[in-house]
C-alpha cells in the first residue's frame, strides 16, 4: 500500500460526503484536532517518563476521543449519521477536572505555562485545544456540527489546565505565577469550589 495518492496535489481533499479545498473550514477544524492529538501524545510520553501513570491513562483515552471528534467533524453533513461522540465523554472529563483541581494547591493569581516539562506540555495542549475549539465554532457558523464535539473541546481545555497544575503538584514543582496579576481566583461557586476567572481562557 502506498501512502501517497496524488489526489490532493491540486489543493483538494476528501471529506465524508464529497471533496473540498484543503483550507475549507471543516478541514481546518478536524486538522487542528489532529494537531492537538499529536501534542497530547507528546505530553503522554513525557508523563510516562515522569511516572505519572494515571495521567498517561487519561491522556490515552483523550487521544481516542480526539480521533472520534475528528471523525465526526469530517462529515460534510452530520445529520442522520451514526456519530461517535456523546455527552458522556465531557461528563467524564468533568470528574477528572475536579480530581486534578483537588490534587493541586489553591491559587490566587494567573498561572504561566511552565514548571515541570509535563506541565508545560499540558499547557501547550490547552492552547492548541482552544484554537481547535475556535476552528470548530467557525465551522458551526457555516455548517452543522455534532454538538457533543463542541462541548467536549470546551471542557477539554479546562482539563489540560487542571491536569497541568496537578502534575506540578505531584512532581513537587511549583506553578509559575504571573507576578503582575491581581488576585483573580478567589471567587467560589455555589458548591464551594474555587472557580477560575480571567484571561487563561476557561469558560
Amino acid at each position: 500500500m502506498k501512502l501517497y495518492t496524488r489526489t490532493g496535489d491540486k489543493g483538494n481533499t476528501s471529506v465524508k460526503g464529497g471533496r473540498v479545498r484543503k483550507d475549507d473550514s471543516r478541514v481546518e477544524a478536524y486538522g487542528t484536532v489532529d494537531e492537538l492529538n499529536s501534542f497530547v501524545g507528546q505530553a503522554a510520553a513525557v508523563a510516562a517518563s515522569a511516572g505519572l501513570k494515571e495521567l498517561v491513562e487519561e491522556l490515552f483515552e483523550i487521544q481516542q476521543e480526539l480521533f472520534d471528534c475528528g471523525s465526526d467533524l469530517a462529515f460534510a453533513d452530520p445529520n442522520g449519521r451514526e456519530l461517535k461522540m456523546t455527552a458522556a465523554s465531557a461528563q467524564r472529563l468533568e470528574g477528572w477536572i475536579d480530581a486534578h483541581t483537588d490534587a493541586a494547591p489553591a491559587i490566587a493569581k494567573f498561572i504561566l505555562p511552565g514548571g515541570s516539562e509535563v506541565s508545560a506540555l499540558l499547557h501547550l495542549c490547552r492552547t492548541v485545544c482552544r484554537r481547535a475549539e475556535r476552528r470548530i465554532v467557525t465551522l458551526a457558523g457555516e455548517l452543522p456540527v455534532h454538538e457533543p464535539v463542541q462541548t467536549y473541546m470546551n471542557r477539554l481545555s479546562d482539563y489540560f489546565f487542571a491536569a497541568a497544575r496537578a502534575a506540578n503538584a505531584k512532581l513537587g514543582v511549583p506553578d509559575t505565577e504571573y507576578i503582575r496579576s491581581a488576585d483573580v481566583f478567589s471567587k467560589k461557586s455555589e458548591d464551594g469550589k474555587e472557580r477560575q476567572e480571567g484571561s487563561n481562557g476557561t469558560s
